[in-house]
């Protein structure tokens, strides 16, 4: 309910503040959006499977689980590529900014962002379900695409190879933009004077301790789905399972909204008023 309440609180202040309505502010919305998205994936099932006297999935809904929460990552790590790429033209070309990155522009990239993330999964996602499966078992609090694919009986060399093929689409393009961004920032705050340091350093940090949380929380789930944890206390794994489905949603609305002055002062405003109208009535 928390998660809720804090992204669907900051999606409405940038959606009704026009002054908010800036490319930076949109790739946050488009942000904030996919945290509703993700957490939606996860606890509705969780939920029932915990009401649930039988923890039992059918395959529809299993798929339909993987489809949310994969493609929920695939646009966090996307939009998160593209946010440090507004900010290196933020940082790097100031005077450039608002040529090369206008509103336009920004939603045309958070649309094929989204549509890219969903094309390359629905790939993956259709090529498991033509497989035959010869379990239906599965060691995890939710649906994993890896451990649906072990437990298929027919041939899954296509499946390895798109796989392959997909993680480079989706990990190692964002990663480059990511690197080429932070290396030309870098390379500003070193040339640059101690106010361009302290702007870099503002503006970034929420971005990077976002870009750092999410993928310790993905890494930590990709090793678990693939090598023997076995070792590793039960309630350990639970929380860490869960971390960047909760964590996550979770920490941006909340780093952001305190980070960001102009939505730090609209929340003031907000604040401000309702008291003052709270007096008005009791008065």
């Amino acid at each position: 309910m928390t998660i809720v309440i804090v992204n669907v609180s900051l999606i409405a202040v940038i959606c009704v503040n026009r002054s908010l309505h800036e490319p930076m502010y949109m790739f946050l919305c488009s942000l904030f959006v996919n945290e509703l998205y993700g957490s939606t994936g996860l606890f509705p099932f969780l939920l029932v499977q915990i009401l649930s006297d039988i923890h039992t999935v059918s395959a529809p809904l299993c798929f339909l689980q993987i489809f949310c929460l994969y493609t929920y990552a695939k646009v966090e790590f996307c939009n998160l590529a593209a946010m440090s790429y507004d900010r290196y033209l933020a940082i790097c070309c100031p005077l450039q900014y608002n040529t090369r990155m206008t509103c336009k522009w920004a939603l045309g990239c958070i649309f094929l962002l989204w549509l890219y993330s969903f094309l390359i999964f629905i790939i993956t996602l259709s090529l498991n379900i033509r497989s035959v499966y010869c379990g239906n078992v599965i060691n995890s609090l939710y649906c994993h695409n890896y451990l649906i694919a072990k437990l298929a009986c027919s041939d899954t060399k296509v499946n390895n190879i798109y796989g392959i093929f997909g993680v480079v689409l989706t990990i190692l393009v964002p990663l480059l933009l990511i690197i080429f961004s932070y290396m030309k920032i870098l390379k500003i705050c070193l040339a640059g004077c101690k106010e361009t340091r302290q702007r870099a350093v503002s503006t970034c940090t929420p971005h990077l301790v976002s870009l750092l949380n999410f993928s310790f929380g993905c890494c930590f789930e990709i090793l678990q789905s693939r090598f023997d944890m076995s070792r590793t206390p039960s309630a350990l794994r639970i929380i860490f399972s869960l971390y960047f489905l909760i964590i996550q949603p979770l920490m941006n609305p909340v780093m952001y909204g305190l980070q960001m002055t102009k939505i730090r002062k609209v929340y003031q405003h907000l604040f401000c008023s309702e008291m003052r109208r709270c007096r008005r009535a009791h008065v």
